[in-house]
């Protein structure tokens, strides 16, 4: 949540900050700041967006060498100009976080007696004046910012400035990621690769619990006991033009359409291959794959929808029993532990602090067989995890996850035949058959975007209702708690995905002609007990929307409406049928006129509890 910019070098560095900000701003867009220093501190803030801000920097002239941003999505205290960051305290001192400080409400109590004077409702200014307070000991900021993170109790990301230290920045780092930027006499920092793009492609990841000290000739890295340690450079792969909007209105619109060449990539290993091979997920897949006896699966959201689908394809073709655990409720129960379980935790950012948690937790209990499946190459649950695999979906800057569920699915099922295949439960024709389904994929989801025009019809109708209800059955019912997640992320409406088999414990009498009914149905062997679903939706004057395979034997009628597939996907049918789902969801805000990219009150990368 919340995103974090901050730089200095020997020219002016305004607009890096504001530029950064802008690539940030779907992390958090409450509010958002700067600070500068030249020979005083200078804060320019402000309630709402980025380009807000943008303006109101242009208006005043900032200009400097060294300077610190954020953008915020509200925690502690409400979205207005006083709760923005940065946040200061005496002698020019100011610093941005992200995070969550849990002892804040002690800290604040004991510097207030102290006499510091609190302007804002947030647990970030505290950690500001605790600095300070530091500094009335040690003149070093440094030294300051190292007493003061011992004393924190929770998550932070830390960018601090002072005109006592006019050219440099102390960064620090637990539990919330934070990276550097390397360039020509200047060093860029930032929440998000994305950030640094627009300068470098040189990066240093920075470590948990790490401190870095960092001027215009580069940075000096701290471990968590003072050491001091070399941290590698990486060269990102990732370039600006990945996180333009290009050609399209909206990123979640530019990154539906991204879909097949993100499933092409995540497939590429397999794509000239004849047979599947465990190397896939590391080295030593192979040797921990072969002794497991069963799966947890923990992720958060959009991710947690992956798992659930994932385990009707683990359970039937590996025959390994899966669990699929929401991760913030996994860390706080007692679950039975088992060492040959193998942990599975999935994450469109890799820093979900939650799935992180839960990931540490599962370690704790003896459970070290570990797989991160993740977007973001060294990230937390990538680093934290023996096993690893990357959807190679690219930057997904839109709120509502698309391309990010879809290439977690396919990587999902890899995982799948992987194991199946260890285990001796995957005959050589058989995975030739389904290696050829995986590579037909891109081709298939191609063919499922051409439905948009008359998935708009739909949306124009559904814009105006204020309920739906997903249905789904078997494998497809996951894709229906995906798809009504969708339509309440970022058009507001009241959506929930049902099992269609429930209906007659309850969802049926929410069924009127207010009420539109979105079903999933394949051509599959649960067809005909979802028709008989259907029908009783039908008979009491539900309207239906229903996306049907070719061949499913299913005709419009009065109050039935339905769009075929192109064609039937067998397993991957979850996968096909999930676009029209995020195409609906899309058109349905547009004809709302909500924000697509910003839906209120939720960030893109949840890196607090």
């Amino acid at each position: 949540m919340c995103g974090i910019v901050a730089a200095v070098s020997d020219k002016d560095i305004v607009p890096f900050l504001i530029g950064g900000l802008l690539k940030l701003e779907y992390r958090g867009y409450d509010s958002a700041g700067l600070a500068v220093i030249n020979e005083k501190l200078n804060r320019v803030r402000n309630s709402g967006r980025v380009s807000e801000l943008s303006e109101k920097v242009r208006s005043l002239n900032v200009k400097s060498k060294l300077g610190i941003a954020h953008t915020r999505w509200a925690t502690h205290g409400a979205p207005l100009e006083r709760n923005a960051h940065p946040h200061i305290s005496r002698d020019g001192l100011a610093l941005v976080h992200n995070g969550i400080i849990e002892n804040h409400e002690s800290l604040r109590q004991t510097l207030s007696e102290q006499g510091y004077e609190f302007t804002s409702d947030t647990d970030s200014e505290v950690i500001a004046h605790l600095i300070h307070k530091h500094l009335e000991n040690s003149p070093d900021l440094l030294t300051a910012v190292r007493h003061t993170v011992s004393e924190l109790v929770g998550a932070f990301a830390l960018a601090v400035i002072s005109e006592q230290s006019n050219k440099r920045i102390i960064l620090a780092r637990r539990g919330a990621p934070l990276l550097v930027g390397l360039g020509e006499n200047e060093v860029y920092c930032a929440s998000d690769a994305s950030a640094l793009l627009q300068c470098t492609r040189r990066m240093i990841f920075m470590e948990d619990g790490d401190i870095a000290d960092v001027t215009v000739n580069g940075p000096t890295f701290f471990d968590s006991h003072g050491k001091t340690v070399k941290r590698e450079i990486y060269e990102s792969e990732l370039s600006s033009d990945q996180v333009e909007l290009g050609r399209f209105d909206h990123y979640m619109q530019k990154e539906i359409f991204e879909q097949p060449g993100a499933l092409a990539a995540t497939l590429e290993m397999v794509t000239g291959s004849s047979a599947i091979a465990p190397e896939l997920f590391g080295t030593e897949a192979s040797s921990i794959l072969s002794t497991i006896d069963s799966i947890t699966i923990i992720a958060c959201g959009t991710s947690y929808h992956s798992g659930l689908t994932a385990k009707y394809w683990l359970e039937e073709l590996a025959q390994l029993p899966v669990f699929v655990e929401i991760a913030s409720e996994y860390r706080y129960r007692k679950p039975i532990a088992n060492p040959n379980t193998l942990i599975v935790a999935v994450s469109q950012s890799g820093e979900t602090a939650d799935t992180i948690a839960a990931l540490d937790y599962a370690k704790q209990l003896g459970q070290e067989k570990t797989l991160g499946i993740c977007n973001v190459p060294e990230s937390s649950i990538i680093r934290g995890s023996k096993l690893k695999f990357l959807t190679r979906a690219g930057p997904e800057i839109g709120v509502a996850s698309t391309k990010a569920f879809t290439t977690q699915l396919a990587s999902l099922y890899l995982l799948t035949l992987v194991i199946a295949k260890l285990k001796g439960r995957l005959q050589q024709n058989l995975e030739h058959s389904l290696l050829t389904g995986l590579r037909h994929l891109p081709a298939a989801i191609t063919l499922a975007l051409k439905m948009e025009p008359k998935i708009i019809n739909w949306a124009s109708v559904i814009a105006r209702k204020q309920n739906a209800l997903f249905l789904g059955r078997g494998i497809h019912y996951p894709i229906a708690l995906e798809g009504a997640l969708k339509l309440k992320e970022i058009s507001y409406i009241h959506a929930e995905g049902y099992p269609a088999g429930e209906l007659k414990h309850g969802p049926l009498a929410l069924v009127d002609g207010d009420t539109p009914v979105v079903a999933v149905a394949p051509n599959d062997t649960l067809l005909e007990k979802l028709k008989s679903n259907l029908s009783e939706v039908h008979a009491r004057g539900g309207e239906l929307y229903v996306f049907a395979d070719a061949g499913s034997n299913l005709d419009e009628t009065e109050g039935l409406h339905i769009i075929k597939m192109t064609e039937h996907l067998g397993h991957l049918s979850p996968i096909l049928h999930s676009i029209p789902l995020q195409l609906l969801a899309y058109h349905v805000a547009l004809a709302k006129g909500t924000d697509v990219d910003k839906p209120r009150n939720l960030a893109k990368s949840v890196t607090v509890e």
